[in-house]
């Protein structure tokens, strides 16, 4: 956790209280806002790319739906965080994110035996070591580009690093009094502004990658549920044209199918909670500051709250419009759900 979010540097993992509010203000105002939607216009272009290659393959070839999700979903991430790269850049970002994803889900002996862990045996903490170095030497690399954009008078095509280099220590001079009160005195370091970055791109990359891999799994095994959700498509888009970003709100059905997966397959199992006050949970006392691993696979597959759990049944949604973890949830949610619902 230390690695990824730059110790407790980040949003996602930082305590409660004015610095982390914020933050959560800074990704909701500035980085995920409605007025940045159109920096995730890049989402309908790696869709395109991505059917095109499929389509480009011959009859009978395998494609690993797991591989293609992943990169479809970093490439999408990368372009609209830092805006436009170059190949190499990409192909450089996707092996430094593809190391920390295997690193952090490869068995480690030190998770079961700590006293162990100073002796490294199988190479765990070598590997993410080199893979955070690899990555502060990008990133650092991209502030360096747009600090110095930005000096130039260049405010062309301002992406997400743009955003938040306004609140960066060390270029001062930025006008952010429309910004409201909350983030008039907002200062960030390099390390904030890395620990947001790895924030958004593990949001974007692994639970983007992760719900399209199921959806696509739970829909084969489902002919009648896939047979519904190209039903909708046919009514509401039609057939002789492409999905657009406002066709998604009028596809509640396709909705109703990622909340499902969603329930089934979470890509991120437990959420860290911290308790703002003493309290009690079925009998144990929870003291303040506490912070607590909540198990979202085992609520949602609960039988005490959902009928026929382990069943894929997107219709239980009908008629909900929220599907939510609290207060907590990012700005990230509404591009996860174009990305997810574009593919699909």
């Amino acid at each position: 956790m230390a690695y990824v979010s730059y110790d407790l540097a980040d949003m996602a993992f930082a305590r409660y209280g004015p610095f982390w509010r914020q933050m959560r203000k800074l990704c909701v105002v500035k980085l995920f806002s409605r007025g940045r939607d159109q920096s995730w216009r890049t989402v309908r272009a790696e869709v395109d790319g991505l059917v095109r290659s499929l389509a480009e393959q011959e009859e009978g070839a395998v494609a690993s739906v797991g591989e293609l999700a992943f990169k479809f979903a970093t490439n999408t991430t990368l372009r609209a965080a830092f805006g436009a790269r170059s190949q190499d850049d990409e192909a450089e970002f996707v092996a430094i994110i593809r190391e920390l994803s295997q690193t952090f889900l490869a068995f480690n002996v030190a998770d079961f035996v700590p006293f162990v862990g100073f002796l490294d045996l199988n190479g765990i903490n070598r590997r993410t070591r080199g893979a955070r170095h690899a990555l502060d030497v990008f990133i650092d690399r991209i502030i360096d580009e747009h600090v110095a954009r930005w000096e130039n008078g260049d405010v062309s095509a301002a992406d997400m690093v743009d955003d938040m280099i306004a609140y960066l220590a060390e270029t001062p001079g930025r006008d952010t009094r429309e910004d409201g009160v909350e983030l008039k005195d907002l200062r960030l370091t390099r390390e904030n502004i890395k620990g947001l970055i790895m924030d958004i791109m593990f949001g974007g990359t692994e639970n983007v990658g992760a719900t399209l891999e199921w959806g696509m799994v739970e829909l084969l095994r489902s002919p009648g549920e896939l047979e519904r959700a190209q039903d909708e498509l046919a009514r509401v888009v039609g057939l002789h044209r492409k999905v657009d970003e406002s066709d998604v709100d009028k596809l509640p059905y396709l909705r109703c199918i990622c909340k499902e997966v969603l329930r089934l397959h979470p890509p991120l199992p437990l959420l860290l909670r911290e308790c703002l006050q003493d309290c009690a949970v079925g009998g144990h006392v929870v003291p303040r500051n506490s912070r607590v691993w909540i198990n979202i696979w085992a609520m949602g597959r609960d039988e005490r709250h959902w009928e026929d759990a382990d069943e894929f049944r997107p219709s239980r949604f009908a008629g909900d419009d929220d599907f939510s973890a609290g207060r907590c949830r990012m700005g990230w949610r509404r591009v996860t759900w174009t990305s997810v619902t574009f593919l699909v």
